[in-house]
């Protein structure tokens, strides 16, 4: 869905009904400050990946579990999350998420083996999935003047949390690779506080969720098309995310350096630069080149020399924001399907690959060489881009079920969800 489907062609969503982006209640800046921090887990452990599998004698295959637990047990959550925010609330499932966060990332920090690190970041996942799933619609529900400036607070957020997290990685990590655990634990806890201080209970969905109703909505053609596309485009995403720092082996500094333009990238390409190539070419046109761009690009990262591989992880921040952005709004607007249910039947589908690529791509390195993970990165991406122009008539969007670009009250963001 584009801007300019929707009406929102020339509205200022940093002014939007007289009410700027700044002026807004405690509420939201308690839930957007978390939300930054809960984004910066995401990213945390890539500088550090390396200093990870020297400390606990592990193996890369091994310390790459750190992120498929992670998304495996995310991708089993949006399942659920539906189901309790609807029966519990809003507040109470981020208050949920939030202290599960803190204690399994404290619990991280403590791990005597790898064994330990990964079954500890599974529960930061679930925890993570609890909070980022409801933090949106948290903020737009509590937001003043409208949902368009709220939106871009947590899309701003979403960004700085992405960029950052890898420099707080490399900050703590260098001084012991366990710091940047217990340091997103003692954060998310003072996140805790001004939530529960400040936000209120919102009104729960007159009708309450079921763990079926996201499979069930995955029996429409297009939202099924979406998410197996978006699957192979996710295990290309996440061997950028997960096995690149092996490949780079530069000190925590600079692998943190890398990956904060990386993040850069990718929110201004979310935020900023899809709507107007959207507006411009289509989504589907964007979304096809975007894919086959990311494709070119890992296999020039794959088979360059060092400075090459750096530069190409920085610029495939570039592809992925646009994918994050346009897949998101396929998700929403393909189905008739309630937004939270698509949103949440897209998501269960394409986290596994997020899950897959982290343990597949050293073990396929271990196999062959460290060029052809990124050979099948690449392919993955082409078969993503190959499903979009098979199946473009299932992918249309409908727009009357989309508000203005890319993100809903509903709790549905281009990365997040």
């Amino acid at each position: 869905m584009r801007a300019s489907d929707s009406g929102g062609a020339g509205e200022d969503p940093l002014d939007e009904g007289g009410t700027s982006i700044l002026r807004q209640p405690m509420a939201v800046w308690a839930t957007a400050g978390a939300s930054v921090v809960a984004f910066m887990g995401i990213g945390l452990v890539d500088p550090i990946l390396p200093s990870i599998a020297k400390g606990l004698h592990a193996s890369n295959s091994q310390v790459s579990l750190l992120f498929t637990s992670y998304f495996l047990i995310t991708a089993v959550a949006m399942l659920v999350t539906g189901f309790v925010s609807s029966r519990i609330g809003g507040r109470k499932t981020l208050l949920a998420g939030l202290a599960l966060v803190v204690v399994f990332a404290a619990l991280s920090g403590t791990s005597s083996s790898v064994g330990e690190l990964v079954g500890f970041r599974a529960g930061w996942g679930l925890g993570n999935a609890l909070f980022v799933s409801t933090s949106l619609a948290v903020i737009v529900g509590a937001a003043a003047g409208g949902s368009a400036a709220a939106i871009l607070l947590y899309e701003s957020a979403l960004g700085l949390g992405m960029a950052c997290g890898p420099l707080l990685g490399a900050v703590l990590g260098d001084m012991k690779w366990r710091y940047p655990f217990f340091g997103t634990a003692v954060l998310m806890a003072i996140g805790f506080i001004p939530i529960t201080a400040f936000l209120k209970e919102q009104p729960r969905p007159a009708r309450k969720t079921s763990v079926l109703d996201p499979i069930k909505a995955l029996g429409h053609g297009g939202l099924a098309s979406a998410a197996v596309s978006a699957f192979f485009y996710n295990y290309a995403f996440f061997t950028v995310l997960a096995f690149t720092p092996f490949v780079l082996d530069m000190s925590p500094y600079k692998s943190g350096g890398v990956f904060f333009a990386w993040g850069v990238l990718l929110a201004v390409f979310s935020v900023l630069v899809a709507p107007r190539v959207q507006e411009r070419f289509g989504s589907l046109r964007v979304l096809g080149g975007s894919l086959v761009l990311l494709a070119a690009d890992l296999l020039v990262l794959g088979y360059g020399n060092h400075t090459t591989a750096v530069v190409c992880t920085i610029l495939s921040g570039a592809f992925i924001g646009l994918n994050n952005t346009v897949f998101t709004e396929l998700a929403l607007g393909v189905s008739d399907a309630p937004r939270p249910v698509a949103s949440a039947g897209y998501n269960f589908v394409r986290w596994f690959a997020a899950a897959a690529a982290p343990f597949l791509a050293p073990k396929i390195e271990e196999w062959t060489d460290a060029h052809i993970p990124f050979v099948v990165a690449a392919l993955a991406a082409l078969v993503g881009a190959g499903i979009v122009a098979v199946r473009r008539r299932a992918l249309t969007l409908r727009a009357h079920e989309l508000e203005p670009r890319h993100a809903t009250e509903d709790g549905v963001s281009a990365f997040a969800n």
